[in-house]
């Protein structure tokens, strides 16, 4: 993710949320937050941002960086696991409700 700063900068209303994350996937995350100089919740956002459009969110050099740190904290999900992960214990998922 890289910004322009030619691009003129958009004003938005941020909220703190709760949000549950896996142990290794979230090391990961604030490691790569850490890497480029952003907070958690910005690089979450572009993330995002750029999964609405179809577009992948990291260059080759991230996804270098990515598979280290991903082997530094033992990360060995991918995406196939994404809905079928439970809790520690034995929980189940909790439902998800269908997009309406």
């Amino acid at each position: 993710m890289i910004t322009n700063d030619t691009v003129p900068s958009r004003v938005v209303e941020r909220v703190q949320t709760g949000v549950r994350l896996e142990k290794r996937l979230l090391k990961v995350l604030k490691a790569l937050a850490e890497l480029h100089d952003l907070s958690l919740g910005d690089l979450l956002e572009g993330i995002v941002l750029h999964a609405f459009e179809g577009k992948p969110p990291f260059g080759d050099e991230s996804r270098r960086r990515i598979a280290e740190l991903r082997k530094i904290y033992g990360l060995d999900l991918a995406a196939a696991d994404s809905h079928r992960l439970v809790e520690k214990g034995g929980a189940k998922p909790a439902r998800r409700r269908k997009a309406s």
